[in-house]
């Protein structure tokens, strides 16, 4: 079996979520599970957080059905809502809350027939001008699928642009926008996201909606999540496969882009980027072995990676190396690698094995 596996933590995932909904006390939190759990797998996730978790966002009908079959009797949220008549008539036979994002959508909603009402959340465009309406159209809509006999609640939704930059302007005005519709009778509220709860109470409003938290990561740049109280949910772990003497001159990997400045002891680890491991991660960036942080060597290959281990000579074949987890957040090496830890954690692919503790 290829030594490398991504192992996930479900007492941290539960920990996490607990954790938004103590900064956001009295409200509920759909946790967001879209994206396969950010990596972490969603009918894992589902099952650890079906007895606890008010409720579940997802992307698609595909993500809805997973959740489904592993939390039963949970609410789940649609968070880009129905696409075609077949995605409707799954979200009534799931019994799924559905997000309205475009008068398209509106349209087939009214033109649905069903003997089951839906929950439907109006996407309100605050200010981000990726999906929703216009407060003006918020209200006309309102009111139409407020008559309509197959929506159940009419609820509110929007999305904080600027949220992980904490003071910044656009997130006030986003709220403004909220505050010209009070007006309209709305059943729920949510616009929170991860950086919302942990740092903007104003936006918690009915339900807030943990994502990159729930995985033990943080929304900010400039703040970790030992900070923020959250636990890292996964650890990718690989093994060193080989070790190699490098005299100083020679390069390491492909184009030589490495060259040892000294005589030096390259290992050779079982992770690549056909894996998920970022190609463009530079030479430097850090990976632990033996408990201790040793640098990257080198461009990042399909299968293997290099790691220059001349100062830990008691490094050996077999030795786990650990490329995020408890002991390097996925946050650190996403930094380094000029990223972001969501986009690490979901593009860890399906030949990484993925092992679940709780």
């Amino acid at each position: 079996m290829r030594p490398l596996v991504a192992t996930v933590d479900l007492a941290a995932i539960r920990h996490n979520y607990a954790q938004a909904k103590r900064c956001a006390p009295g409200r509920r939190a759909l946790a967001v599970v879209k994206a396969d759990a950010y990596g972490h797998g969603a009918a894992m996730v589902a099952t650890a957080l079906a007895e606890e978790a008010d409720g579940f966002a997802v992307c698609c009908v595909e993500e809805a059905r997973v959740v489904r079959a592993n939390a039963p009797k949970a609410r789940i949220l649609l968070l880009e809502g129905c696409f075609d008549e077949e995605d409707w008539r799954t979200a009534v036979a799931l019994n799924l809350d559905v997000a309205v994002q475009g008068t398209e959508q509106a349209e087939r909603l009214l033109m649905l027939r069903s003997d089951r009402q839906l929950n439907v959340w109006l996407k309100l465009d605050s200010g981000m001008h990726r999906l929703g309406f216009s407060a003006e159209e918020i209200r006309h809509w309102a009111e139409r699928l407020r008559a309509a006999p197959q929506v159940a609640e009419v609820n509110l939704i929007s999305h904080l642009a600027c949220a992980d930059e904490q003071g910044h302007e656009l997130t006030g005005q986003q709220l403004d926008c909220y505050v010209d519709l009070q007006d309209v009778a709305f059943d729920q509220r949510s616009f929170a996201n991860s950086a919302a709860v942990l740092t903007f109470a104003p936006a918690h409003m009915d339900w807030v909606r943990p994502g990159i938290m729930l995985y033990g990561a943080s929304p900010f740049a400039g703040m970790s999540a030992a900070e923020l109280g959250l636990t890292p949910a996964m650890s990718l772990t690989a093994q060193i496969i080989a070790l190699h003497d490098v005299p100083a001159g020679e390069g390491v990997g492909y184009g030589a882009a490495w060259v040892a400045q000294r005589p030096s002891r390259i290992a050779t680890v079982s992770c690549g980027y056909a894996d998920g491991y970022p190609r463009h991660a530079p030479s430097g960036t850090p990976v632990v072995v033996r408990g201790r942080r040793v640098p990257l060597a080198g461009r990042v290959s399909m299968d293997m990676l290099a790691i220059d281990v001349t100062d830990l000579p008691e490094a050996r074949i077999g030795d786990a190396v650990e490329l995020w987890g408890a002991q390097l957040s996925v946050d650190e090496v996403a930094k380094a690698a000029g990223t972001i830890g969501y986009e690490l954690l979901t593009k860890v692919t399906a030949r990484v094995r993925r092992e679940y503790r709780s």
